[in-house]
This record gives C-alpha cells, structure tokens and sequence, in this order.
C-alpha cells in the first residue's frame, strides 16, 4: 500500500510541477491557412513557443512549455491579445475569425484567471475613454499629481471589485496591481520630459510631490523588471539623459563601439541597478539596437561575447542566443547541422549528401505569405542559374507529411533539387536546430563544399549580399538581380512586442 502511495504523491507532485500547457479549441470561420502563435508577454526573446495549424473547420491543438506562469500573447491573423497561462493547465479558447483574438471564450483550468483579466481590459477601455489625458498633462503639476491619484485609484478599486467576483491567482491579482503602477509610472515620466515644452516653461523640474509620487508607485522594482516590459522603458527612459552624457563622454577616439556595448560599460558603474534590472536593460537595448538581419559578422560576435560576459541571468542568456540565431542565422563557418530529414519516399535524407559541393537550403511551408506569387519564380531563376554548379534542397515544415507531399509536388513540380520534410514541421528537428520561425518562413541559408555555414539566413532572394555569395561559391557571376523581384518584406522584429504568425496564405492547399 505503501508503494502506491508514493507513486500517487509522485504523480501529483510531477503534475504540479509541470510547465506544460495544452490548448485546444475552434475559431468559427478560419481559414486553414491562419496559425496561432503563443509568445511569452515578460521575455526578451519574443519567439514564439509554438506554432499550431487550424483545420478546415477551424478546430486546432496543441501543447508547450510554458516558461512561467504569467502573461502570454496570442497571434493570430497579425491580431494579438493577452492571456494568463500557467504550467499543467488544460486550456480551451473558442472564437470567431472576425474578431479573434481581440473576444475570445475561455474555458478549462485558466477560466477565472482570464474572465478577470477580460473585465479588467474591458474596464481599462472604458475608463479611458472617459479620461482626457492630455488636458491633465498640459495643466500645473499639482493638478496632474492629484488626477493621477484619482485614476489609480479608480483602476484599482475595479481591480478588488473584479477579484472578488472572479477569484483570479494571488499571481496575476498582484501582476495585475503592478500593471496599474507602470502605467501611472509611465504617464508620470512622460510629465516630467514633456511639460515643459508644453506649459512654455523650459526651466521646469518635478516637483518633490511628483518624484514621491513616482517612488511610492516604484517598491516593487524586482518583480515589475522581471513581468513586464512597458516597466523596463520606463526606466531607460528615466535612465536617458544620464546615459547620454555617459556616452558623449567616453566614445571619443573610438570607433566600432555598439550601443550594447556602451550600455554595458554605463550600468557598470550603476550600483544601485540590481543585477536583474541590469539583465532585463542591457537585453532590451541589444535586441532595439543591435540584434537585427544585417548585423556584420564582427558585430554578431561583439554582441554573443557581451550575452555570455554581461548577463547573468541563464534564462535571458538563452533567450538573447536563440533570438540572435533565428534573426541573423547560424554562424558563418560553423559545420551545418544535421537534423531528421525525409524524402517523399519515407527514405532518411542526410544534408551531409552534398559535401564537395555548396548547396542552397530552403525553408517554407504551404501557409507562407506570397509565396507561390513572389518566392517561387525567382528561386527557378536561380536554381536553372545555378544548378550546374550547386544542389538545392527544399526543407518543408508543414504539419504533415501529406501536406508537404502536396505543396512540394504542386510547389516545386520541375524545379531541380531534392524535396525533403521535417517531420513535426515548425516543431521539427531542423527548424530548431536552424531557428526557423513563422515570421521567418521562406528563408534561405547557403552552405559551402565543406559543409559550413556560409550565409546570414535570408528572407529575400533578390538581396544582392545573397548573389555575391552564390557568385562566389559557384564561380559564376550573375546577371544583376533587382533588389524587389521579390515582394516578400523584409523581416523586422521589434523586441518589445511579439511576432506575429505569418498572416497571408499561399495557394498551395
């Protein structure tokens, strides 16, 4: 009896602890070529968790780990919304296509979480409309300190009112309370900078009961860093005009220096910044400034040696390595990861098949944006170029192993290469191993007769970098490429805000 008691508590102290999150439900009206995307709303890293198809009825499911319990994004349709997830929840959410994700239903374990996070923005939409903030920005300061109380206090009456009726987590009421700070910190701040332009009064300074105001909303400075990020602007705003000077100060005579880099060096000598305020920061700052698709190689490893140097938080390290690598790719020189591949056949298909000759890999799955319209005729164009001199391989990330079966076989019907599957498409072993996302889809990485990395991941085949890099591998020179055959925009992540699924289908299902 004994045993199995102990298996029992084991099972349930497992289940507790467990970061997995199952979602499921049905969006009326989708299209089968729409995804839902879950991205962490407090990371740094922005990456989706997961990528989930929907059928032809709109149904859809899926399962991820869950980093922390706390806020989460949906994206859908380039919409998103904020939902309150915890490890070892069952999740259902059921919509309609016209307005999801803005409504949704929530049932399963995270019901009274989200029911009083959906009354909480309900009411924030009203009371908003309702208040005219730039009047009380433009008025004396006394005036704008005491409207600013009445709104806080406002929010925050309707926060307790909604708690009793709902019964939200101790987690989310207190995420809740410190949502309401950063915002009333925020419009403080903005104050501060901005009515003395306003009110034509350049000499004007805050007043003692506005920097008291400010510091009594700001005790709780650890957990607000950590769970939300309009916090972490406030406080690089607050930080600017000290950093600026900083910077002026110490750039003379030096070239090549990177903003992350001279952040770095100013919060060295912040000792009253935490070491996780100093984390989240200096994470915000190189993924606005210095982690981006055209980042030079000497630039890259700049900022990979300032994650493993300057930031100690683990998780964050992670996150900033895994967002650098999906936006500007593997390491150039780097040996090219092998991943599970198959052929149409069911055949095992290994990349290193093509050492002794440079190849092309080509990322894409049925739902991509435009392209059959814009990616597809010019990679015929450059694979009858360069054929003769290089192999290609067509990695498909679809859902299943029919879907990619039918879009290679209709896609890429005539075109030279080999056409091979990830099985679990975005979930994959290659689109891991290779930071492949929904954003990025299609994306192009060259590797060389050696089997190494020999190319930034490209979301454009019309980039002229791409050509000089075939040219030279190939020792062909081609014909000049116009830099917008291809109409697929270039890919641009804000690290404040997360990525969308790609929104547009392709015609292939």
């Amino acid at each position: 009896m004994k045993k199995y008691l102990l298996l029992f508590i084991i099972a349930i102290f497992v289940m507790s602890c467990s970061k997995k999150v199952e979602v499921k439900g049905k969006i009326a009206g989708s299209s089968p070529l729409e995804r839902i995307e879950f991205v962490e709303a407090s990371g740094v890293g922005t990456l989706p968790l997961i990528n989930i198809g929907l059928d032809k009825d709109g149904n859809f499911s899926g399962s991820f780990d869950a980093p922390k319990d706390g806020m989460y994004v949906i994206n859908y349709a380039n919409k998103q919304n904020l939902i309150y997830l915890e490890g070892g929840q069952k999740v259902n959410i059921s919509g309609n296509a016209m307005t999801f994700p803005n409504e949704y239903v929530i049932t399963g374990d995270a019901k009274k979480n989200n029911d009083f996070l959906a009354a909480s923005q309900k009411f924030l939409g009203e009371y908003g409309s309702k208040i005219d903030i730039r009047q009380l920005m433009a008025g004396d300061e006394a005036a704008f300190v005491k409207g600013m109380q009445k709104v806080e206090a406002d929010i925050n009456k309707n926060v307790d009112d909604l708690a009793a009726k709902h019964n939200p987590s101790k987690a989310l009421l207190e995420w809740k309370k410190n949502d309401v700070k950063v915002t009333i910190l925020n419009l403080l701040a903005n104050y501060e900078m901005s009515h003395g332009t306003m009110a034509n009064n350049p000499s004007y300074k805050a007043s003692k009961a506005l920097t008291d105001y400010q510091a009594k909303l700001d005790s709780d400075k650890e957990a607000m860093v950590k769970t939300i990020p309009l916090y972490r602007q406030y406080l690089l705003v607050k930080m600017t005009p000290d950093f600026q000077k900083y910077a002026e100060a110490n750039s003379k005579n030096k070239t090549g220096i990177t903003t992350s880099e001279m952040f770095a060096k100013y919060l060295s000598t912040k000792k009253d910044i935490s070491q996780t305020a100093k984390d989240y920061l200096l994470a915000f700052v190189m993924a606005q400034a210095d982690i981006h698709p055209t980042s030079t190689l000497a630039n890259i490893d700049k900022i990979k040696k300032l994650i493993d140097t300057d930031i100690k938080d683990a998780t964050i390290k992670s996150d900033l390595l895994k967002m650098q690598m999906a936006i500007t790719g593997l390491k150039i020189g780097e040996a090219a990861p092998e991943a599970a591949l198959v052929k149409q056949d069911g055949k095992a298909y290994k990349l290193s098949e093509n050492k002794g000759k440079p190849y092309m890999l080509f990322f894409y799955a049925s739902w991509n944006p435009y392209i059959s319209e814009a990616t597809v005729p010019v990679l015929k164009e450059i694979v009858n170029f360069y054929k003769s001199k290089m192999n290609f391989v067509f990695v498909n990330v679809d859902d299943t192993k029919d879907q990619f079966i039918k879009t290679s076989n209709s896609l890429l019907k005539g075109v030279q290469g080999v056409n091979v599957y990830g099985e679990k498409g975005m979930e994959s072993d290659i689109a891991k191993k290779y930071g492949v996302y929904g954003f990025k889809l299609p994306c192009f990485v060259i590797v060389d007769k050696d089997g190494k990395i020999a190319s930034r991941s490209f979301v454009n085949l019309g980039e002229q970098e791409l050509v000089t890099i075939l040219d030279r591998l190939t020792g062909l020179s081609a014909p000049k490429v116009d830099p917008n055959a291809q109409m697929q925009p270039q890919m641009q992540i804000d690290p404040t805000a997360p990525q969308p699924a790609n929104p547009q289908p392709a015609p292939t299902k």
